[in-house]
C-alpha cells in the first residue's frame, strides 16, 4: 500500500528520492482535516480573498476551479487550492453558521438543528421522529410563559394529544378532523364516543355526542348533586339557571335558581328552609 486507508496519506517508500515532498504532502492532510472547521459552504466559486489554510465546503453547482468538486472539502494551501473527499462519520464545524455537520454515506447533515429524527433514551423512527423515555418530561419558561403549539396543516387532518395504556388509546383531546375542539374517551373494546365539544365559530359547549346549539348543550338527562334542604347553597352566587337536588325526610324535589332565589320546578314555589 502507498496510502493510509482511511484519509489516504502517502507512505514514504523505501529509498524514495525527496522524502520530505511526500512528508508534506501527508503534513497537508493533517492540517486540512484534523479538526475539521470550515469558514462557510455559501460561497460557489472560490473566494478571492482566500487565505492561507482557509477551508470551505464545496456547494452543488460550484464553479471555476470549485466545479465538479461539490460536497468535498476545499483548502487552500501553499498558493493553490486541495479537495478532499468526506468519508462517512466525519463531524464538520461550520463557522458562519456556528452549526456541525456529520458526513453520512452520501451528504452531510446538520447534527443539531435541523435533525431528521431524535431519541432520548429510546429510538425514533420515521412516523414518531421525536421519541422520548422518561418518567418525567419538563418544559419550563424561558420568558414570561410557555406555550406547546401542535399545529396541523390542513382543516381535516388532526391536532390532538392522545392517552394511551399499553399503546392502546383510551382518551384524546383537540382538534381531529375539524376545528373544533372535543374530548373524546374509548372502551377496552375500542369503541370511541365523543365526551364535549365546543363549537369554534360560536363557543357553545356540547356534553355527550350532540352538536352545541346553546352555550351549553347536553346531550341526555342530568343528574344534580343532592342537597340537603338546610344546606342549600345561595341562589344568587350559584348563578340563574342552576339546577340542584333537594332531599329532605319528607321532600325530594328539582329546584332551580333564577338568581335570587330557588324555585320549586313542579309549581314554581319558593323554597323555605
Amino acid at each position: 500500500m502507498e496510502t493510509t486507508p482511511n484519509l489516504k496519506m502517502p507512505y514514504i517508500l523505501p529509498s524514495q528520492a525527496q522524502k520530505h515532498v511526500t512528508h508534506n504532502e501527508a503534513l497537508r492532510y493533517l492540517d486540512a482535516l484534523l479538526h475539521l472547521s470550515v469558514l462557510s459552504r455559501q460561497y460557489s466559486s472560490p473566494p478571492a480573498t482566500a487565505q492561507e489554510g482557509d477551508r470551505y465546503l464545496v456547494p452543488a453547482g460550484a464553479a471555476d476551479l470549485w466545479e465538479g468538486q461539490a460536497g468535498n472539502l476545499a483548502a487552500f494551501m501553499d498558493g493553490e487550492w486541495f479537495f478532499f473527499v468526506p468519508l462517512r462519520g466525519w463531524i464538520m464545524h461550520i463557522a458562519d453558521e456556528n452549526a456541525l455537520f456529520i458526513f453520512t454515506d452520501s451528504q452531510w447533515r446538520a447534527l443539531l438543528n435541523p435533525q431528521p429524527m431524535a431519541g432520548i433514551n429510546t429510538e425514533a423512527d420515521a412516523y414518531n421522529r421525536l421519541a422520548v423515555a422518561s418518567d418525567a418530561v419538563l418544559l419550563t419558561h424561558n420568558g414570561a410563559g410557555h406555550q406547546l403549539k401542535i399545529n396541523k396543516n390542513l382543516r381535516e387532518n388532526t391536532a390532538s394529544l392522545l392517552f394511551q395504556s399499553n399503546w392502546t388509546g383510551y382518551a384524546e383531546m383537540g382538534i381531529t378532523g375539524e376545528n373544533n375542539f372535543s374530548i373524546k374517551v374509548a372502551d377496552d373494546s375500542g369503541q370511541w364516543r365523543q365526551a364535549l365539544r365546543i363549537d369554534s365559530a360560536s363557543g357553545n359547549i356540547a356534553i355527550g355526542s350532540v352538536w352545541p346549539t346553546a352555550p351549553l348543550h347536553v346531550g341526555g338527562a342530568i343528574r344534580p348533586g343532592n342537597y340537603e334542604a338546610g344546606f342549600l347553597p345561595d341562589a344568587e352566587q350559584s348563578g340563574a339557571g342552576a339546577l340542584i337536588f333537594i332531599k329532605t325526610d319528607q321532600v325530594r324535589k328539582l329546584a332551580f335558581s333564577d338568581g335570587q332565589q330557588w324555585l320549586w320546578i313542579d309549581n314554581n314555589q319558593s323554597v323555605t328552609v
